[in-house]
C-alpha cells in the first residue's frame, strides 16, 4: 500500500490541497495527516479520499474537528491510530506526546508515523522505522511523505515553490 503522509499544515488549505494532489498523482492510496490541522476547511480538502488524522498540540478545538471529521469521512484516531498493513503494523501520532511514541516503540511497530517538530526524519529505533513527513508551514520547505508499504521505501516530496505563497483558509491561527 502507498500511504500519504501529511503533518503540520496550521490551517493552510491551499497547501494541504497541492499535497493532497501531489500524494494522489504519486499512487498515495491513504492519507495520513499527522496533526496540527487547525480547522475544518483542512478536513474538507481530505475529504473524497480515504483519509484518517490524528490531533496535534494547536488542533485546539478537537471535539469540532471530531464531529467534523466524522461528519466528513474522514476517520479520526486521535491521540494515536493503528492499522495493519500489508501484514505489518504502523502507528501514527501527532508526536507531542513522548509517552504514545514510548509506547509504539516498546509494542515494536514496524512504523511510526509522527509529525509536531515540522523536520523530516527517517531513522530505525530497535527495528521501527520512525518517520515525519516534514511540514506545509513554519518549515524551509514544505514536504510530505510517500510511504509504500510493500517494499519499505519512502519518498519525501516537496511542494512546488509556487505552493510556498498560498493563502491561508479564513479561520486559520498559526
Amino acid at each position: 500500500m502507498k500511504i500519504g503522509i501529511l503533518s503540520d499544515s496550521h490551517g493552510r488549505v491551499d497547501r494541504i490541497s497541492t499535497a493532497i494532489e501531489l500524494l494522489m498523482d504519486n499512487g498515495a492510496e491513504l492519507l495520513l495527516h499527522l496533526g496540527d490541522i487547525i480547522d475544518c476547511e483542512s478536513i474538507d480538502a481530505m475529504s473524497g479520499h480515504p483519509s484518517r488524522i490524528v490531533l496535534g498540540n494547536c488542533d485546539w478545538d478537537e471535539a469540532g474537528l471530531r464531529r467534523h471529521a466524522d461528519r466528513t469521512g474522514v476517520v479520526c484516531d486521535h491521540p494515536i491510530g493503528r492499522l495493519d498493513v500489508d501484514g505489518r503494523t504502523l502507528a501514527f501520532t501527532h508526536g507531542h506526546r513522548n509517552e504514545l511514541m514510548e509506547v509504539a516503540l516498546a509494542d515494536r511497530v514496524d512504523w511510526l508515523l509522527h509529525g509536531h517538530t515540522h523536520e523530516v526524519r527517517d531513522e530505525r529505533i530497535d527495528g521501527t522505522r520512525v518517520i515525519n513527513p516534514g511540514a506545509l508551514q513554519r518549515a524551509s520547505r514544505y514536504t510530505v511523505g510517500l510511504l509504500n508499504t510493500a517494499d519499505d521505501t519512502l519518498a519525501i516530496l516537496e511542494l512546488p515553490k509556487s505552493a510556498a505563497n498560498l493563502r491561508r483558509s479564513s479561520r486559520s491561527r498559526s
